[in-house]
């Protein structure tokens, strides 16, 4: 019995992974619509896998301010040129949009943005380019040449913003996890009403953390504001 639910599951991963059925590839020449979509003959496509920032999105560099959803683009514009661009479509986002992986010349694009460091493996909806973000981030390639907001933050209304000279901000751990007046453990992420007035003093057992999941884990919640 056990057996024959390994069996299944298989074969459902499988229909999961396999390519939308009854859609053919979507084939022509391409316009870069930002640094993870692209139109081709009318069609809007959503490169599967991958996430880059957003056309209005500014990361920095040396301390100085950037477009870097404007320089994805310009990289994965740069890469296509006038090759012809194929898309074997995966599936259909909630916003009608093809969702699919797409090559030029053989090359994977989705891969390719990553691996060049413009865009983050999209853990949420696949795996399968977290091998490319991690060689990208130990060459500090891309976005990883300074400091950003993942694009799924960034949408969610998280803004990059520098600590003081006087923060202690451990490398990229960002999130400030406070004790209020009333005792409540609570956590304020950047672009917050009140992060910049937040001061961590870790000797009252408060702490910085890196992602949102990290302190609700150790009992943290999100401040309201």
């Amino acid at each position: 019995m056990l057996r024959v639910w390994w069996i299944l599951l298989a074969l459902v991963a499988a229909v999961v992974a396999a390519p939308q059925a009854g859609r053919a590839d979507v084939v022509g020449q391409a316009t870069v619509i930002d640094g993870d979509t692209l139109e081709i003959r009318g069609q809007r496509i959503r490169l599967h896998g991958i996430d880059a920032p957003e056309s209005g999105q500014r990361c920095e560099l040396d301390g100085e301010a950037y477009l870097c959803g404007q320089s994805a683009a310009f990289a994965l514009a740069d890469r296509i040129g006038r090759r012809t661009v194929t898309c074997a479509p995966r599936d259909v986002d909630r916003y009608g949009r093809i969702v699919a992986v797409c090559s030029a010349g053989g090359e994977d694009l989705n891969a390719f943005m990553v691996r060049r460091g413009w865009a983050l493996a999209y853990r949420k909806y696949s795996t399968a380019y977290v091998d490319e973000e991690v060689a990208a981030r130990a060459e500090g390639l891309g976005l990883w040449r300074g400091d950003f907001v993942p694009p799924w933050d960034w949408r969610r209304g998280a803004r990059l913003i520098r600590p003081a000279a006087n923060d202690n901000a451990p490398g990229d751990c960002r999130i400030k996890g406070n004790t209020n007046r009333d005792g409540e453990r609570l956590y304020h992420v950047p672009g917050g009403r009140w992060y910049d007035r937040t001061k961590i003093d870790e000797s009252d057992g408060e702490r910085w953390f890196c992602s949102e999941a990290e302190a609700r884990a150790a009992g943290w919640r999100r401040a309201r504001q």
